[in-house]
């Protein structure tokens, strides 16, 4: 069980499919007419709080891009030199950790994506008004779209439990959901992470998912991230 379990981490590959939408439908059909140039927008800043999916939507953009054989590049809390920036799409996750020098690097890109008709995806925690960046850089994020990726309700995250564990072919109780959805972490890769790890745990017994069998899964994660932070 332990040599099964100790790290259960999300391994789905984010796509726009595989995207819940909750009450995200507007941004991801603004994102999916842009990957494909049926609009003139093509600078996005998306924000929202953490677990809400913003990352999930620019990797998944930048994935979308590459299947499309452009050329497309993902970055977290940093910003690629302009000479390395030569992407149709470029996704900066993370805005708000970039240093004074990296965030002047940000503004000349964001000039260069718009002359280039690349396509541009920034995201960050807070509103643009709200972030402790540069006016300038500020301002400029503001020019383009902007969306609050909204977070899934508890319903919407039991529903897409639901679903994950229907196509994988086993029953999921409102029980063992509403357990997972209690004691679990907030955002949907963990959860769904879990929920492949309980599937397992369960196979290797022969017997259905449920609570007792999650509480060991749960347990056992938790003692493996005990174990990291000692490292």
């Amino acid at each position: 069980m332990s040599q099964l379990l100790l790290d259960i981490a999300p391994d789905r590959q984010p796509t726009l499919d595989n995207f819940v939408v909750g009450r995200n439908l507007e941004l991801l059909s603004a994102l999916r007419h842009s990957l494909v140039g049926d609009t003139s927008e093509r600078c996005f800043y998306v924000w929202g709080e953490t677990g809400s999916g913003k990352s999930h939507l620019l990797q998944a953009c930048v994935l979308a891009a590459q299947v499309m054989h452009k050329s497309a590049l993902y970055v977290q809390g940093n910003v690629p030199q302009s000479t390395d920036a030569g992407a149709a799409v470029l996704a900066v996750d993370d805005v708000e950790q970039l240093d004074d020098v990296e965030q002047v690097r940000l503004f000349n890109l964001y000039n260069q994506m718009r002359e280039s008709d690349g396509m541009l995806l920034v995201s960050g925690k807070e509103s643009a008004l709200h972030l402790k960046l540069r006016d300038d850089l500020r301002t400029r994020l503001g020019w383009g779209l902007v969306y609050q990726v909204h977070g899934l309700s508890d319903e919407e995250k039991a529903l897409a439990l639901s679903q994950h564990a229907q196509a994988k072919g086993f029953a999921l109780s409102p029980e063992v959901t509403q357990y997972l959805l209690r004691h679990g972490r907030r955002d949907l890769p963990s959860l769904i992470a879990v929920l492949d790890a309980l599937d397992e745990h369960s196979l290797s017994l022969h017997r259905a998912p449920s609570v007792p069998l999650l509480k060991e899964v749960l347990q056992v994660n938790l003692r493996a991230g005990a174990g990291h932070a000692r490292e």
